[in-house]
């Protein structure tokens, strides 16, 4: 059987980083990706439970031997404590996502219906727009978006991936 690796089978990876929360780190990291021409598809950063650690969720497309590079090269900055790859492990992802949307009318109850459906909130209200935020899975966010398409979006951010694997198990290596 050809491994992943040997097939050149790029697929996203999340991996959960751990650093010292010093000025510079993340800027490190991300130099460290753009050096050696990994794509970040997903980054992002804020503190840990452990206070002056921060940590990071990264996802990044790449076959197993690009992950290893990508680990290794992690490894080797000085503030970098801990990754971990937990891309096959059961773990809780979600993203958050701010949605302005054009609503005048009659439109603002059926994007009520929606948000509702969605288990979102509306945040903030203006004369011709609404702003929703969701939280959810990443095919969630997809497909909310794709519903509140058609009445105009003004403005979208999203936060990315963030991820913690599910139960007793820590990403720090603690039990």
């Amino acid at each position: 059987m050809i491994s992943e690796a040997q097939s050149g089978v790029f697929s996203r990876r999340t991996l959960v980083v751990l650093m010292e929360d010093k000025p510079g780190v993340l800027s490190h990291v991300t130099n460290l990706f753009r050096r050696r021409n990994y794509n970040i598809e997903s980054l992002t950063v804020g503190h840990s439970e452990t206070p002056g650690i921060s940590r990071m969720t990264v996802v990044v497309h790449a076959n197993d031997a690009v992950l290893e590079q990508v680990i290794k090269q992690l490894y080797k900055l000085i503030n970098v404590t801990k990754v971990t790859d937990i891309t096959d492990d059961a773990a809780v992802i979600r993203e958050l996502a701010l949605i302005k949307v054009h609503a005048t009318g009659a439109d603002r109850a059926e994007i009520k219906q929606l948000v509702d459906i969605f288990r979102a909130q509306i945040i903030d209200v203006a004369h011709e727009s609404l702003t929703v935020e969701v939280t959810g899975t990443e095919d969630k966010i997809d497909s909310m978006i794709e519903m509140l398409r058609p009445f105009g979006i003004k403005e979208l951010t999203r936060t990315g991936r963030v991820a913690m694997v599910r139960g007793a198990a820590r990403t720090n290596g603690d039990r």
